[in-house]
């Protein structure tokens, strides 16, 4: 579909959407606009349980990307499973790095703490454009209230040939502690130890009072995206920046 066209449907879905309740958002993505092409993409971190509790009401087989970069906590991992088995979720596909791209790119496991940009590229941004070449949406589990870089992001937006939905993105804090509550879904192992959000294990640290709640990623550098989701008109960095 052209770029057009894809931003003609997301303004489309925006107005008539935009404004609507998560489960109503996910409903009509996933059966009425894009019915067996879109996929959930999630971390299962800090936050993830809400997403996927909404989707699990709709279809609990209904495709789950996670990306598995070989740099996660083991806690995430852990955390995964007790989500799938308590939500009854089937259709949940762990993605992995290409193993020829990491021996030629990061054969010692350490360009994380040399080229971070690059480190994204080869475990995360290339193998999350493998997963979702069968789909032509994705949700994620963006919120406005996360970091300033999505205060503005809206329900229905397009990136790289698809269109991208942000079902959780007006949601607060407030109103994810009280959904946690309300259902009893478990947290994340390490948010109780200052983990607000949650990414590779050498590339996320605690977050202090008062911070962003990714003010702990990628801490003491300028970088605040792993290159899935960058602003309008920025592209990842190359798969070869030296």
């Amino acid at each position: 579909m052209m770029t057009l066209d894809l931003d003609r449907r997301a303004a489309q879905l925006n107005e008539r959407l935009g404004t609507a309740d998560t489960l109503e958002i996910l409903r009509v993505t996933m059966t009425e606009a894009f019915p067996g092409k879109v996929a959930l993409v999630s971390s299962f971190g800090t936050e993830s349980a809400v997403l996927l509790h909404q989707l699990a009401q709709i279809d609990k087989a209904a495709p789950i990307i996670f990306l598995d970069t070989g740099k996660l906590f083991g806690e995430t991992k852990r955390y995964r499973d007790q989500l799938i088995k308590l939500l009854g979720l089937t259709g949940v596909q762990s993605v992995a790095p290409d193993p020829a791209q990491l021996l030629e790119r990061d054969p010692k496991g350490l360009l994380w703490s040399q080229h971070p940009n690059a480190c994204c590229t080869v475990r995360k941004v290339e193998p999350l454009a493998r997963a979702l070449k069968p789909y032509d949406a994705w949700f994620t589990g963006r919120k406005a209230f996360q970091a300033s870089t999505r205060a503005d992001v809206p329900v229905f937006e397009v990136d790289e040939g698809r269109i991208k939905v942000n079902p959780l993105i007006h949601w607060t804090k407030t109103d994810l502690d009280a959904y946690f509550a309300q259902y009893d879904l478990p947290r994340h192992p390490l948010e109780a130890d200052g983990y607000l959000s949650i990414g590779c294990m050498p590339c996320t640290s605690r977050v202090e009072a008062g911070e962003d709640a990714r003010a702990g990623r990628w801490r003491g550098s300028d970088k605040v995206e792993c290159g899935i989701h960058l602003p309008a008109g920025q592209t990842a960095p190359a798969l070869a920046e030296p």
